[in-house]
């Protein structure tokens, strides 16, 4: 499981059919209170916008969130972050 903020989404005009009416939402990782890379995730949510912090599933499990079929996700937005609390000085407390 990761977090991350929701920055965008994605417009298909063509999807493989296991996707078909799954939003894929361009998310910001959050790795050790930093900003890292961006993936693009399903939202097995379907209520995920702009602004929004996140936690994610991936591999297999991201695929079984939406149907009893495997659907071709390599992550998933399952769920939302109310509050994120992040220490400024990591090295000082450890």
């Amino acid at each position: 499981m990761y977090t991350g903020e929701v920055v965008g989404c994605v417009v298909s005009t063509v999807k493989e059919q296991g996707l078909a009416g799954i939003p894929l939402l361009v998310v910001q990782l959050i790795e050790k209170g930093k900003k890292s890379k961006m993936i693009v995730a399903a939202d097995a949510t379907r209520q995920a916008g702009r602004g929004d912090f996140v936690y994610l599933i991936g591999s297999k499990e991201a695929g079984r969130m939406f149907r009893k079929k495997l659907t071709p996700a390599d992550a998933a937005i399952v769920g939302f972050i109310d509050t994120y609390n992040v220490k400024e000085n990591l090295e000082e407390i450890t």
